[in-house]
């Protein structure tokens, strides 16, 4: 646990909850071992989506369509989300999910590798969230960076790896290794990267807030939209 494990438990035991339908898929989910957001990180995700009121959303990483879900549900009417997944054996069970919550015209799902599909798509999205290979990110992001609207936001999940993030890569298990160097990069370019302003917080297993340069922040600052 990154924050307390008591302190993140009682954060969470004052959360509203999610629709009934929302709540049958995490715990399927959960039963099952497919990994899905945290409370934390739905509860921020919530948040973020009532603040930015986005139109356009793109997630790298299906799974069995919860965040989607979970997304297209919080997001002002009209949004439309389009998500990528590549596990075969979990992306019928997300389609279903979608046909079952009558959300198949609000969400769109790109079955292949995201590494392929990415540099295919034309961009225009005001919100990406990124929750699939962590040893991945560090590649997609050229291609985020170029779909990120100006003033558009760039959410990464669990960035922090359960704390490793911060131990030496001699520490972190062999097999771990080439993760934790490149969500390392990952996190450097984001903070480093002149169009993003980033922020890292201990949320669930980590998670990064990102911002892309051009936004009316920019206009009302420098008198004109960068480019």
């Amino acid at each position: 646990m990154i924050v307390d494990e008591r302190m993140s438990a009682f954060i969470d035991s004052l959360d509203r909850g999610n629709t009934p339908f929302l709540n049958e898929i995490e715990k399927f989910a959960i039963e099952t071992q497919v990994p899905v957001i945290r409370k934390s990180m739905q509860s921020l995700l919530k948040f973020l989506l009532a603040y930015v009121k986005p139109k356009n959303i793109l997630e790298v990483g299906t799974a069995i369509g919860f965040s989607a879900l979970l997304m297209s549900e919080y997001a002002p009417e009209g949004c439309h989300v389009t998500t990528i997944e590549k596990y075969e054996k979990r992306i019928p069970i997300a389609r279903e999910n979608f046909r079952r919550a009558g959300k198949e015209k609000a969400i769109t799902l790109l079955e292949g590798d995201a590494t392929e599909i990415l540099p295919k798509l034309a961009g225009g999205y005001d919100m990406i969230f990124m929750d699939a290979a962590k040893g991945q990110y560090i590649n997609f992001l050229p291609d985020i960076l170029r779909l990120l609207t100006p003033g558009g936001l760039l959410i990464s999940d669990n960035v922090l790896q359960d704390g490793d993030i911060i131990e030496s890569r001699f520490a972190v298990c062999r097999r771990n290794r080439t993760i934790h160097a490149r969500m390392r990069e990952y996190l450097y370019e984001l903070k480093h990267h002149p169009e993003l302003e980033t922020c890292i917080l201990p949320v669930g297993d980590g998670v990064t807030l990102s911002t892309k340069a051009g936004g009316l922040g920019d206009y009302e600052k420098h008198g004109s939209v960068t480019t």
